[in-house]
């Protein structure tokens, strides 16, 4: 079984998600080849790599520079198509960017099946089966399947000694420069600005205030949600879904709405009626179907977007980017132009979520959700330690919430996550960190460990 594990340095350090699809690969054969596309400098961090047993492949060259992922998925399949392989794993998103749009890009590129969320991969000589975030799926081989944070990537042995780490150019793989970098990337970031959304006003109180301001919040009728956007409008937009068709129709004078159906069926729609843009939901299901559309189409697209706005004519997309640190407004230069959007889910009146702080004391957190007659949620970071199940996970790539009261235990408030919960009539934060970044995003605050409030 030969298997090839795409994989991205970031700061000299290897993607997460990379790394879980590079183990996977590991235990499933001896026959693995690492490729990733960067700068000479990223060789430091890829040969540890080569005392693991894999085969590593640098592709670099200044041709490449800036390309988005639609450009990157193109340079990683032209050097792919030289290469014998079976299969093909990659992370199921980097962390920097959080797209998840390379794995099922670079699939329609080699025109391979493709898998995406899977938690557990299995293979045999010709199809490859996953238990994945929406349950168990098989296809046959060759194959492309994105790997979820699941599987720990081992130590190298003492004894074992560095290979080489090949780099390959242009010159090698022979691709149309007006395909790489930016000269073959459709979307720009235009303007970054810092991300200071969704800060609130923290009033701290006391463990013993907590069920009576629960109380109290109950019986508040829930704020009405406004259409705040008061700008241009295009003249249609396609909505792939129903959940998207209400953002939609705050930018569009007409919404067509497209049902879910095969990534051929929209593209061949898409062709014929040609619509200036298409939005879709940033769930499972679009982070997976939107990107393999935007490679068929040979367009942009714009991920797990907050905002929209437009001139009339151009979609103006805003998006958190740098671990959310800051907002990037990008635009979309060829058409159809596309983005993925985040939309608040209809959420119970109240959601208790609980983060790495109460990771191992988390049946505690559930046991109170059910006493106040609450739903469960969790962070990223408590998913990707397999503690909590994804349809739990509130953030950019889980599902973003607006209920009455949100209470956050053990989470510090990371902007994917804070980015989610904006839409809440009443958050309130417990953490045990009086400077954690949760409390300038909550109504209320409690410095405490979740075991000296709740009796365990």
């Amino acid at each position: 079984m030969k298997i090839l594990v795409c994989v991205k340095v970031i700061k000299g350090d290897i993607n997460p998600f990379d790394e879980s699809a590079l183990e996977c690969a590991f235990s499933l054969s001896d026959d693995v080849t690492v490729i990733s596309m960067g700068p000479e400098s990223t060789k430091d961090a890829l040969l540890p790599l080569t005392r693991l047993g894999a085969k590593v492949h640098l592709i670099s060259d200044s041709v490449f520079a800036g390309s988005d992922t639609l450009a990157t998925s193109y340079i990683l399949s032209s050097y792919i198509n030289t290469l014998d392989y079976d299969l093909i794993l990659c992370g199921r998103q980097s962390v920097d960017g959080d797209t998840a749009q390379v794995g099922p890009m670079l699939s329609d590129k080699l025109g391979i099946n493709l898998i995406t969320n899977a938690m557990k991969v299995e293979v045999s000589d010709s199809n490859v089966s996953c238990i994945t975030r929406l349950g168990e799926e098989m296809v046959d081989l060759p194959a492309l399947v994105t790997v979820e944070r699941g599987y720990i990537l081992r130590f190298p042995s003492l004894f074992s000694k560095a290979g080489n780490v090949e780099v390959f150019d242009n010159d090698y793989i022979e691709c149309d420069t007006s395909k790489c970098g930016l000269a073959g990337s459709p979307t720009r970031v235009i303007q970054t600005f810092e991300n200071e959304t969704g800060k609130r006003k923290c009033k701290f109180i006391t463990k013993t205030e907590l069920i009576p301001l629960i109380n109290e919040l109950k019986s508040k009728s829930k704020e009405k949600e406004e259409n705040t956007y008061s700008g241009q409008k295009l003249h249609s937009v396609w909505a792939i879904g129903d959940e998207v068709a209400h953002k939609a129709s705050e930018i569009a004078e007409n919404v067509i709405v497209i049902k879910e159906k095969s990534p051929d069926e929209i593209c061949m729609r898409a062709l014929a009626e040609k619509p200036q843009v298409i939005l879709w939901n940033a769930d499972l299901w679009g982070r997976k179907t939107a990107p393999v559309v935007a490679s068929k189409l040979d367009t942009g697209l714009c991920a797990d977007c907050t905002h929209l706005e437009c001139n009339g004519d151009t979609l103006f997309m805003f998006r958190p980017a740098q671990g959310g640190n800051i907002y990037a407004k990008i635009k979309c230069l060829t058409t159809p132009q596309m983005a993925t959007v985040r939309t608040k889910v209809n959420s119970s009146d109240i959601i208790v979520s609980g983060g790495k702080g109460v990771a191992d004391i988390m049946d505690s957190v559930s046991d109170f959700a059910k006493k106040i007659r609450a739903e469960l949620g969790a962070s990223r970071g408590l998913v990707d330690m397999n503690k909590a199940p994804y349809e739990h996970q509130i953030g950019l790539t889980g599902k973003t919430v607006s209920p009455k009261i949100y209470i956050a235990i053990g989470i510090s408030g990371a902007v994917h996550h804070t980015s989610a919960i904006e839409g809440s009539d009443t958050i309130i934060a417990i953490n045990p960190n009086k400077d954690a970044r949760i409390f300038e995003y909550a109504d209320y605050g409690i410095v405490a460990n979740w075991e000296d409030i709740y009796d365990i």
